[in-house]
């Protein structure tokens, strides 16, 4: 059994390192040639620009570039999982040829995609090469152990030169193969690391800080929406204040007012003023504790996210499931995002999904907490500009959260939301 699963694993090792080989080997025939022409066209055009032909031809080149660019971005990706990020700017739609061929030079992309191409036609060239050579290039020095000198080796004074072994008769072919069998021993080790260094260079010249740009553009957006969902935070926060207790506050104090002067003359309408100015001051202290429950529970705030979510399900008018599996608490403002990001999922399921039944899972893995709502209903829930998830997945975005939604038509809706964190 342990002699079949070594075998097993050089036959792995060993189309591991062949398959490397060859991908190195297709990256080699077409890298130098596609980089040397994509350069020599984009020198071309860009010096024609002055005269009004490099306006049309600029574009085009430029788009064959990042056709280019893309097609190794996808080569990483799928061939040794690298992510090569790519942030290209937006053109305008109606841009004109000069307007279209400033903005595409200017581009920090565009300018890191033609950077590459003289990175790609040397240092990459030669990475894509090496793992073919190491593969390949001993099964000369076998061929020539094999008999093949004769073919090169006519007489006492000729000499072959296989790498730095001087090739003249049998026992120096053998030579040559033990050079070969050397060469393809480390070969086996790295080749697959070499197709690999070629790909990490292609991501650190294409790349550059496109990935942190990526991340200040997120982090913009993230940051106005929080802002916005802010200010729309207030505003129902002072809405309902004005049309809820400040109302009813004002009317008792108007109460208190008529009794103080129907105490000594109507004693009993005082005392029915007295009753109703009571209720007012009851419903008004509900009221403001509705108002500070819907900022921020005090359940969520002295028992966590579980249980917050847990009393969350006990308010339903549909029955609900609720499994936690938390080993402490995450920040204040995770456990704040989660627990509206749940009750929005809640009340559109609720609302919108003719179920019968909701499941809710809370669990913490891998550092991130991850919570996901599941109902029987008619499914059809999408992400779309104007509905609660759009709102629930700007609120997750704020702490890169994510949120995913499956939910077909028939049924049932799973709805995933991720947040990473620590608990502490």
């Amino acid at each position: 059994m342990n002699i079949d699963t070594k075998r097993d694993g050089f036959r792995t090792l060993a189309g591991e390192t062949l398959l490397a080989a060859v991908r190195g080997l297709v990256l080699a025939l077409v890298v130098l040639p596609c980089g040397v022409a994509f350069l020599v066209l984009t020198l071309v055009s860009v010096a024609l620009v002055p005269l009004g032909i490099g306006l049309v031809t600029t574009p085009a080149v430029l788009t064959g570039v990042r056709a280019l660019a893309d097609a190794r971005r996808r080569l990483a990706a799928e061939w040794c999982g690298i992510r090569i990020p790519a942030v290209y700017q937006p053109l305008p739609k109606t841009a004109g040829p000069w307007t279209r061929t400033v903005a595409l030079l200017r581009d920090p992309q565009v300018r890191r995609d033609l950077l590459w191409l003289p990175a790609d036609m040397t240092a990459g060239f030669v990475t894509a090469l090496l793992p073919a050579v190491l593969v390949f290039f001993p099964v000369e020095g076998f061929l020539l152990a094999a008999g093949l000198w004769r073919a090169y080796v006519h007489g006492p004074h000729d000499t072959y030169w296989y790498a730095f072994v001087p090739v003249t008769g049998q026992a120096s072919a053998f030579g040559a193969a033990a050079l070969g069998a050397v060469i393809l021993a480390a070969g086996r080790r790295l080749t697959p690391r070499l197709l690999t260094t070629h790909f990490q260079l292609t991501r650190a010249v294409l790349g550059g800080d496109a990935e942190l740009a990526e991340r200040v553009r997120v982090l913009t957006e993230t940051r106005r929406d929080a802002v916005d969902t802010s200010a729309a935070e207030l505003r129902r926060i002072e809405r309902d204040l004005h049309d809820g207790a400040q109302a009813r506050l004002v009317a008792m104090g108007m109460d208190l007012g008529t009794i103080e002067m129907l105490v000594e003359h109507d004693p009993a309408q005082a005392k029915r003023l007295l009753a109703q100015a009571r209720r007012n001051s009851a419903e008004a202290l509900e009221e403001l504790r509705d108002l500070v429950r819907g900022i921020h529970p005090p359940v969520l705030a002295e028992r966590g996210l579980g249980d917050a979510v847990r009393a969350l399900a006990l308010r339903l008018p549909l029955p609900a499931e609720v499994s936690v599996e938390l080993a402490g608490r995450a920040d204040a403002p995770v456990e704040s995002a989660a627990y509206f990001a749940v009750s929005e999922v809640l009340t559109n399921a609720v609302k919108h999904s003719g179920a019968d039944r909701i499941w809710v899972d809370v669990h913490h893995t891998d550092g991130r907490l991850r919570i996901t709502v599941t109902d029987n209903g008619k499914g059809g829930a999408a992400i779309g500009a104007g509905s609660g998830l759009a709102g629930v997945e700007r609120r997750l975005g704020t702490f890169d959260g994510v949120l995913a939604v499956s939910s077909p038509t028939g049924g049932p809706t799973l709805v995933t939301m991720e947040i990473p964190c620590a608990l502490s």
